[in-house]
């Protein structure tokens, strides 16, 4: 009689340590990583996002903003766990200073760049448009927008860079550059070709940049040594670079890195 009661608490007993096994081992697997994104990601980012969290359980918190300023962020002890820069020479130099974890840099997409209009009857061939010297041009700011950067260089190797360098209209980060235009503040601009795919309103005019008037629009990411133990950061850099993620990244208007793919 002892005995039968004997093994009947016992079992209750291990049946409940078990539940509080299973139950502290689903806590532990699902985490939070906060992630510090170039701003022309933003909308790409956002698609991600919600397939990481339904396929892993885990949650993303995203912060948004010029590639330089969330650089100067990080190296001033901003809580992120991950970077996703615009280039490739900021992850790089986060490693090399001891912030990131060496090894871990690798490029997530190529960025495109396109010269883009709200007006649809401004211009087909933005090469002619440029050489008319337009009123008002939107760009990133160089210092701390790599498409910025690119716009420069397109102008430069257009031999363009100075007559139109006093029409120029400098916003913060690609996505303040692509508000100018939106709100017509600048009649046009450079920004990236995922901003206008992703852009509600009327198509306008657009102009893919050719690729050789530039350097490429590199867009790596690096896991901070903030992000090492924390499994969502680990899992979430994983999925960047899977098969899903890039279908998204290209089916939003960019190109994919072939050393990333696999």
């Amino acid at each position: 009689m002892y005995s039968h009661r004997s093994n009947r608490v016992r079992r209750a007993f291990i049946g409940l340590i078990t539940a509080c096994l299973f139950v502290g081992s689903g806590s532990a697997q699902a985490g939070q990583a906060s992630v510090a994104v170039a701003a022309n990601f933003t909308g790409t980012m956002t698609r991600l996002v919600a397939l990481f969290e339904q396929e892993t359980g885990h949650q993303i918190q995203a912060s948004y903003g010029s590639t330089g300023k969330l650089y100067a962020q990080i190296r001033h002890g901003a809580p992120y766990d991950a970077f996703m820069a615009a280039d490739a020479e900021r992850p790089r130099l986060l490693a090399d200073n001891g912030l990131a974890v060496a090894g871990s840099q690798m490029p997530y997409a190529e960025g495109r760049l396109v010269l883009w209009s709200r007006n649809p009857d401004l211009f087909r061939d933005g090469l002619p448009y440029l050489q008319g010297e337009p009123q008002r041009l939107a760009i990133g700011n160089p210092k701390t927008a790599p498409y910025g950067i690119a716009a420069i260089e397109v102008l430069e190797n257009l031999g363009l860079a100075d007559s139109l360098t006093p029409k120029l209209v400098s916003g913060d980060s690609i996505a303040q550059t692509f508000q100018f235009i939106a709100t017509g503040n600048a009649h046009a601009g450079f920004v990236a070709q995922a901003q206008v795919r992703a852009f509600q309103g009327a198509s306008g005019s657009a102009w893919l940049v050719p690729q050789t008037l530039h350097s490429p629009i590199s867009q790596h990411a690096i896991l901070l040594n903030r992000g090492i133990a924390n499994s969502a950061a680990r899992d979430w850099m994983t999925f960047l670079n899977g098969t899903k993620a890039q279908a998204i990244i290209r089916e939003d208007g960019y190109d994919i890195p072939q050393q990333s793919t696999h």
